[in-house]
């Protein structure tokens, strides 16, 4: 995929799955972005989408306040098919703050289920300065996975949120 931004021109190695209900905050998010990605359906009749390549999810956070019920329903049943979780690298969640602990919850349950790294974190749909940090973050995570997969490894380069835990 190429992505053009203001800044810079870059090639993102690798395929963007996100899930966005009816509020669209994750889509509105997705669109600043700038990037081809594909969307989970919301309704769960609808086909899932298939990965061919390693991928990042975006995934909202749905959860009441003891943290239940954080990653949506439809984001199980795609992470659910071994192929698809299989291709998963890393997530990007969102979130209400109001939540407290329990802000953007889903990608830290995402993360340590499926044993990838919670890249980043954002509120409803995002800033101007979450779009750059997860464009920049993006271009650097998949420069280093292909640094280590030739045998070089380096360390997680993606920009973090002054409150990511």
């Amino acid at each position: 995929m190429v992505r053009a931004s203001s800044h810079f021109t870059a090639i993102v190695m690798a395929q963007l799955f996100y899930y966005s209900s009816s509020s669209s905050n994750t889509a509105r998010f997705v669109d600043q972005l700038g990037v081809e990605a594909e969307r989970i359906p919301i309704e769960p009749d609808e086909p899932m989408p298939e990965p061919d390549e390693p991928y990042v999810l975006i995934s909202p956070t749905y959860a009441d306040g003891e943290g239940k019920g954080a990653v949506a329903p439809q984001v199980i049943r795609f992470l659910n098919d071994p192929r698809r979780r299989a291709l998963l690298r890393g997530v990007i969640s969102s979130g209400n703050r109001n939540f407290g602990i329990y802000y953007a919850h889903a990608g830290r349950v995402i993360a340590d289920k499926c044993n990838v790294p919670l890249l980043y974190r954002f509120e409803l749909a995002g800033t101007s300065l979450d779009v750059e940090r997860v464009l920049e973050g993006l271009e650097r995570f998949w420069e280093a996975a292909a640094e280590a997969e030739a045998g070089n490894p380096a360390g997680t380069p993606f920009p973090h949120e002054d409150a990511a835990a």
